[in-house]
């Protein structure tokens, strides 16, 4: 009989990996046929809960729906005024559209081919509404304003003079409405909020059940009161750490390096704490709830485990087809971007971009405080970014593939930087795969963010990481650089197995340190895995991501 549990089916992978090798560009070892390493057979053993490898199959729109759906209904821009000749500020036409398209229950907004000016931002704040352009080489938006002349001075919470549109926000801002609201007043106000699912202040959520113990990689939970729950429902779990920061070394991976470190002065890092994981419901059994992914950590008592509400998600809303170029102006030196931004999802769930490119920006695709959402055929080009990607404020779930970071066609002015693929602030179980990244680096900004994959991805890594000492750790547990073509050899952020904890190196070839060089936070065995070192394209399965999804 055929074994059709989770770990039976997933366990089936080992023989379709060895199966589907095909031999492309022999590596350092020279395994032209491919390897398949000992870590994914210890995977596919114990997929839900590796100590090393993060389960991601389910990330991204729909849990890793291939489809990206869009709303029947169709609404033309050019019927709300909207005219592609260049020249006419077309986003109060298109902001019209798109809120018609919401107040009729969702749509799609057609834009057709030629550049439409927008002299200010466009925002998609109701659920199943979708931007569509003619496609990225025949659409474009020609945005001529940043987001500090359109909203104002955004600070930082954190105090300093550093503008917060140099992480934050976007001139196509997929945010639900009453959360864009109050985001925005709040930065007029100048009193600058945090960006998360509660709320400005942390406080706009309330508790449905206290939630039992489980282990991370369990697909249910025990609930006290299943009264208020239904299948289907977005909630967040709710995860408080305590005063001795368990809850902060068991994202570290526990045992005595997590143990011994400081963590009561990293007062950044410790601001994103309550750990707050949005997820949708898959059914309701008496007092057990089923999710439709498995938990992300350990379920403990002493965290004060519970299910709350969080405020209005944006769901089922998309971008796709289009450019959105900026007004070329020169980079901003380094935290004073004045917000000439890309495409931001923010408290989004279920959402996507699919074939969007962005020019001349400060930032690029950002994810704040986004989960379970998906951008694909991205691509970042023009004078040159701070971050190209960027993914903070607890953002889990998401699935960036097809991306691309074009060389900048200006030189970097002094006192610039440059990031890359950010990830920051306990985002976790996110997703970068089949990358080309003519610059840029693997930014992992501090503020501990774990779990995270990338995968099959050719990087010149010419990038810095950033963050503050006060957010703590560069990594935390389970990170994974799988099949990664590192074409400048500097080790920097790739070879990760004398950084990150219980982390997986597995396919990298030959690196050495050069330019920024790390030494780890935490101290003694930091149980990490380094597999098939020094080869390029031999391992199998080449797409971390895809195997595990396919399976």
């Amino acid at each position: 009989m055929r074994d059709l549990s989770r770990r039976g089916v997933l366990g089936g992978a080992v023989a379709v990996a060895a199966a589907a090798v095909t031999g492309i560009g022999a590596g350092a070892a020279g395994a032209s046929a491919g390897q398949v390493p000992d870590i994914w057979r210890e995977f596919a053993e114990n997929p839900f809960a590796h100590p090393q490898i993060p389960y991601v199959g389910r990330a991204g729109y729909r849990a890793g729906r291939r489809t990206l759906d869009r709303p029947g209904r169709v609404l033309r821009a050019e019927s709300y005024g909207a005219v592609a000749d260049g020249t006419t500020d077309c986003a109060p036409a298109i902001n019209r559209a798109l809120a018609a398209a919401g107040r009729a229950g969702g749509g799609t907004v057609l834009l057709g081919a030629g550049t439409y000016r927008i002299d200010d931002l466009i925002h998609i704040g109701h659920d199943d509404v979708v931007l569509k352009g003619a496609g990225s080489t025949r659409t474009k938006l020609y945005a001529t304003r940043h987001l500090t002349e359109l909203i104002g001075v955004y600070g930082s919470r954190y105090g300093g003079d550093k503008s917060s549109w140099s992480w934050a926000g976007g001139l196509v801002w997929l945010c639900p409405e009453d959360r864009f609201r109050t985001l925005t007043d709040a930065i007029r106000a100048k009193d600058w909020p945090f960006e998360g699912w509660t709320g400005n202040k942390r406080d706009e959520w309330q508790t449905l059940t206290t939630v039992d113990a489980a282990r991370r990689g369990s697909w249910s939970v025990t609930v006290a009161d299943a009264s208020r729950l239904r299948g289907g429902d977005l909630v967040l779990l709710r995860l408080v750490d305590d005063a001795d920061h368990t809850l902060l070394e068991h994202m570290a991976g526990g045992g005595p390096g997590p143990e011994a470190y400081y963590w009561d002065d990293k007062t950044k890092l410790t601001s994103y704490v309550p750990y707050e994981w949005p997820v949708r419901i898959a059914s309701v059994k008496g007092h057990r709830v089923t999710f439709e992914r498995p938990l992300p950590l350990d379920v403990r008592p002493e965290w004060d485990p519970r299910l709350t509400t969080h405020v209005a998600a944006l769901t089922g809303a998309g971008v796709a087809g289009l450019t959105l170029e900026a007004v070329e102006t020169p980079q901003s030196q380094h935290l004073l971007d004045k917000g000439y931004n890309g495409v931001t999802l923010q408290c989004t769930y279920d959402c996507w971009v699919d074939d969007v490119t962005v020019w001349n920006v400060d930032n690029g695709f950002g994810l704040v405080a986004a989960s379970a959402s998906t951008l694909r055929r991205t691509t970042v080009g023009g004078r040159g970014e701070h971050h190209p990607y960027f993914c903070r404020e607890g953002s889990h779930d998401n699935l960036i593939e097809d991306f691309a970071i074009q060389q900048r066609t200006v030189a970097a002015p002094a006192g610039t930087q440059l990031h890359g693929i950010n990830v920051e602030g306990l985002s976790s179980y996110n997703v970068w795969s089949r990358g080309a990244m003519q610059m840029g680096t693997f930014d992992s900004h501090r503020g501990m963010p774990f779990a995270n994959v990338r995968t099959d991805i050719t990087v010149n890594n010419n990038g810095r990481h950033g963050g503050d000492a006060s957010a703590g750790p560069l990594f935390g547990a389970r990170f994974t650089h799988w099949n990664i073509r590192v074409t400048n050899e500097r080790a920097g952020l790739m070879r990760i197995d004398g950084l990150a904890p219980w982390s997986a190196t597995v396919g990298v070839n030959t690196v050495r340190e050069f330019d920024q060089i790390d030494v780890p936070d935490f101290t003694g065995a930091l149980n990490s895995r380094l597999e098939l070192y020094g080869t390029t394209d031999a391992v199998r399965p080449r797409n971390l991501y895809d195997a595990q999804r396919d399976v």
